[in-house]
């Protein structure tokens, strides 16, 4: 099932299309349906597109902390902090994104 992300106009816009289709629900309201099926369309890819973009941000951000882990393990001891605090800077990052798709 796909998320729909609508934009502001796009949500007034479909509000009015509704409130037009409920009024004139005896007459033909073929238009007002195309209409809305055509915002839908719009904010399901949007909303797809939001996703795997968040997916690929998650993904690359869970990878370098990964990364930022092996290399503070495997680190000389006199880079060791700076190892550190780049693993921490990946963790910090990481729980930016997890919080931005909430």
């Amino acid at each position: 099932m796909p998320e729909y992300a609508y934009t502001r106009t796009e949500k007034a816009e479909r509000t009015r299309l509704l409130i037009k289709g409920a009024r004139g629900a005896y007459g033909d309201t073929s238009a007002v349906e195309a209409a809305i099926e055509r915002i839908d369309a719009r904010a399901a890819d949007r909303g797809a597109r939001e996703a795997r973009a968040w997916a690929a941000e998650l993904d690359q951000a869970r990878n370098a902390v990964a990364t930022a882990r092996v290399a503070e393990r495997t680190a000389d001891p006199t880079e060791r902090r700076t190892a550190r605090e780049a693993r921490k800077a990946a963790e910090t990052r990481l729980r930016r994104v997890e919080r931005a798709r909430r």
